[in-house]
């Protein structure tokens, strides 16, 4: 018996053709398994752990909000929004809400 090396003969697939129906099957599995990688990826990177960031206490007063913090923490590139969701983030707060006498976290800048 004569042994061949063409792929197909190896693996015993002599003769098998992909239809076109077939390889577009293969072309579109092919874009979603890549665009799963992607997204695994991108996550992976996205949830990487902070560094350790110095903190000051602080005991919220009447009339003080999260955005006030934010607002004086904030650098020049910046949006005030992002920031409060690091503060909420610092001080694993569900919500923005602040009670007088709380005492919360301030990154020192």
């Amino acid at each position: 018996m004569a042994r061949t090396t063409e792929p197909h003969g190896l693996l015993g697939l002599g003769g098998l053709r992909l239809t076109r129906r077939g390889r577009v099957v293969v072309v579109l599995l092919a874009l979603v398994l890549s665009a799963a990688a992607g997204l695994v990826g991108q996550r992976a990177v996205a949830e990487a752990p902070a560094g350790p960031v110095e903190v000051r206490l602080h005991a919220v007063a009447p009339g003080e909000s999260l955005w006030d913090y934010a607002s004086q923490l904030v650098e020049v590139d910046e949006d005030v929004r992002d920031v409060v969701a690091d503060l909420r983030a610092l001080n694993r707060m569900d919500s923005a809400d602040l009670q007088v006498g709380q005492v919360v976290l301030l990154p020192v800048r």
